[in-house]
């Protein structure tokens, strides 16, 4: 994959799970709500200066949502919610999106 570029989407591995628990908390207090059903789907990525992850995560029923986390380099920084998107289906494609 070229710098920059968003990758292919694939398959949700238990790598990417414990990347999107590390940012729950933070984003169960954005939108507000407590997610008992929190599993990755699927992913794309997209390499700047780190990683940056653009993941299909379902909350229950037939609710999805996409979130956007940053994984930087190694060094002092650490991983953090970018941004999301809410009321999505399981249908919906993962597209890049902005920060909130």
């Amino acid at each position: 994959m070229m710098s920059g570029g968003l990758g292919p989407t694939l398959p949700a591995d238990p790598e990417t799970q414990v990347i999107c628990d590390e940012v729950k908390n933070q984003l169960e207090g954005e939108v507000g709500r407590n997610f008992a059903e929190y599993n990755a789907i699927l992913f794309r990525s997209q390499v700047v200066a780190g990683t940056v992850l653009f993941i299909k995560v379902h909350v229950g029923h037939a609710d999805y949502i996409h979130i956007r986390i940053f994984i930087p380099l190694p060094g002092p920084g650490k991983t953090s919610l970018g941004g999301y998107q809410l009321h999505k289906t399981k249908d919906d494609p993962i597209k890049y999106f902005n920060n909130n």
